[in-house]
Order: structure tokens, then sequence, then C-alpha cells
């Protein structure tokens, strides 16, 4: 027994240790089970509901939001749909399947998602509301249905549409009045939900938003030089700031001037600092926890930063590398946490080894 129970103890080590980490369908299966788990969750909560009156006081978390309920919070549960849509889309026949439709069918009723949209305009004070970290992972995910070319999907990516179109509308209404980039390690970073937010335009080919989007992007970020990076990360972050916004320049600029760009933006001793693995004391903390999901923020961002750069480019080989190490550092911390990492941290995982 004893040696049965250590077996099961090392199997996420074993499952995902690999020189160049790929999400095969034994990890896939291992990963689904933390949003299978969460989606239906509802305790404990984060809502960020603002109460307005003493009616909205005893409202639960699923009578504000019932198809996001989960997970601790909305962002959380929208991603971990996400992670579920994308599983489902790239490996249809994994052994939960059936699992995950049961979860997408009872989440994408058109009833459920209209009452998530309404809540936009229903309540008072909601024009803030996951601005713009939840509202990036709701573009994603609407972005992964509709370029599924599957019947269920098409089903599930129009009753979306009203809160797609809700979450559109309140992102176009303030990217003008945006000012500044929030430079954060946590959820307000300005720059990975605008990589998001340009992902879904170019899907969609909404043309005039994605102007909108790098446009803003240069007026935040283009004259940017020597990033104190060498400063991450704060105790709490699961970005790299000054990657997140090398991950939206890649996206805007031809290769040539992006070299140019990023040759200025970082100094040795900022490079040699984000390549560090973060140190988690304590997996059960639910802010302390956040820096595995840094190893999986840095791992993306190197990766898509390696694929613009041109062979000769001496980040190219070395971020390439150090992603897989960031990888596998942070795979078997997944499992070691508490509910605190297990609501959100798989889908990072996700994105980290596909993207």
């Amino acid at each position: 027994m004893k040696k049965s129970l250590l077996a099961l103890a090392f199997l996420p080590v074993l499952i995902f240790a690999q020189e160049n980490p790929k999400l095969t369908d034994e990890m896939a299966i291992k990963l689904s089970e933390k949003p299978l788990h969460c989606i239906n969750q509802e305790y404990p909560n984060k809502t960020a509901h603002i109460i307005n009156n003493a009616n909205e006081v005893a409202l639960s978390p699923k009578e504000l939001h019932p198809s996001f309920y989960g997970c601790f919070d909305w962002h959380s549960s929208v991603h971990g749909h996400w992670m579920l849509v994308r599983l489902l889309k790239t490996k249809p026949n994994l052994s939960v399947a059936k699992d995950i439709e049961k979860i997408l069918d009872n989440s994408f009723t058109k009833e459920n998602l209209q009452t998530e949209a309404d809540y936009f305009t229903k309540y008072q004070l909601t024009t803030t509301f996951e601005r713009t970290y939840g509202w990036a992972w709701l573009l994603k995910l609407d972005e992964e249905l509709m370029t599924w070319n599957h019947p269920k999907a098409k089903i599930w990516h129009q009753n979306l549409k009203p809160l797609t179109d809700k979450i559109l509308s309140s992102w176009k209404t303030y990217l003008p009045k945006q000012t500044y980039p929030n430079r954060t390690g946590v959820h307000p970073n300005t720059a990975f939900a605008m990589v998001f937010a340009l992902d879904w335009a170019k899907a969609t080919g909404d043309k005039t938003f994605e102007n909108e989007l790098i446009e803003k992007a240069k007026y935040f970020y283009l004259n940017n030089t020597k990033t104190p990076a060498y400063l991450e990360p704060d105790g709490s972050d699961f970005f790299s700031p000054s990657l997140e916004i090398a991950d939206l320049m890649r996206r805007i600029l031809p290769q040539k001037e992006f070299v140019k760009w990023l040759d200025q933006f970082y100094e040795k001793r900022s490079i040699e600092n984000i390549e560090k693995i973060p140190v988690v004391s304590d997996l059960s903390d639910y802010q302390t926890v956040h820096l595995v999901g840094l190893s999986f923020t840095k791992a993306w961002c190197m990766k898509g930063i390696a694929k613009s750069l041109p062979d000769n480019h001496p980040l190219k080989k070395q971020f390439q590398k150090t992603a897989n190490i960031f990888l596998n550092n942070g795979l078997p911390l997944l499992f070691q946490g508490n509910y605190g990492g297990d609501h959100w941290l798989a889908s990072f995982a996700v994105y980290a080894l596909e993207d």
C-alpha cells in the first residue's frame, strides 16, 4: 500500500517531466480534472459584485452568474471553460470527452448566457466588472468556439454572442479613454489583455478594433526602453509585466522592427532576472501560489517571442530552452497545493503547452 501511494504522489512528475513538454492525452486528462471539478463548485467564491442595495445582499454567485459561478471567481470559470473547449476541440477522443461535453452543454445554454450578458446592464456599477482580464478570457473563449467547425460549437458560440457583444462594446468604449497602461503582474495587466483582444480581432476580421488595439499598443509601449525587469516579480505575480509587453509587440511589429525594439527594451541584467525560476514558499497560500502561474505565463511568452525572432538572434534558442524549464517547474507544482491553485492553474498550463 505504501509503495502504491508513493507512486501516486510522483505520478504528476512522471507525466509532466519532459525535455520539451507537450500536451499528451494522459496529461490532458489529468489537467482536465481541475475545471471538471470546480466549474460546478459554487463555494468558496469571490464574486467581485458591488452591492448597491439591501436587495442584492442575498444574491448567490449562481444567481448572479449562472454560467460562470464556479471556480472561485468569474474569470477563472471563464478560462476553465476555455480550457475544456480547447481540449474537446483538439483531443475529441479523450476518455473524459463526454464529461466535458455535459459541462459545456449545461453552462452554454441560451438562457444562462443571456443572464450573464444582462448582468452588465441589470445592476449598477458593472462597467468595470472584470475589466480587462476577464474580458480578455471571454474573447479567447469566443475565439475558440468561433474557429471550431463542430455542430455543438456553433450553437454554443451563438448562445455566447450576447455576452461577447456586451464585452466588446464595453472594451471599445473604454480603449480610447485608457490613458495609461497597467503594468502590474496580476489581473489588471494591460498588455496581456490586449494580446487576447488582438488575437480575437484578427480571428473575427474586426479590422477597426484590431487597428485601435495596435495604435494603442504603440502609444503605450513603442518607446519603452531599458525596462526594469530586474525588479520582477512582485510577491503575488502571475505575469511578467515586461514579457507580456514583448508578447504583444511581437504581434504588431514586423520582425526587423521587433528585433530592434526588443534589443532596446531589455538589458542583460533584466534578461538574467526574468529567466530565474520563481520561488514559491507556500503552495497553500492563495496569493503566493500565483507564482506557479508565473512559470506558465513566462513560458508562453518566451515561446511566442522565440518564434518571432530570426534564427541568428541569441534569445531565440535561449528563450525556447528557458520556456521548457519553466514548464517543467510549474507542472508538478500544479498538483501539490489546494483550491487556491486548483481553480485556475490547469488552464494556464494548457495554454502554455499549446500556444
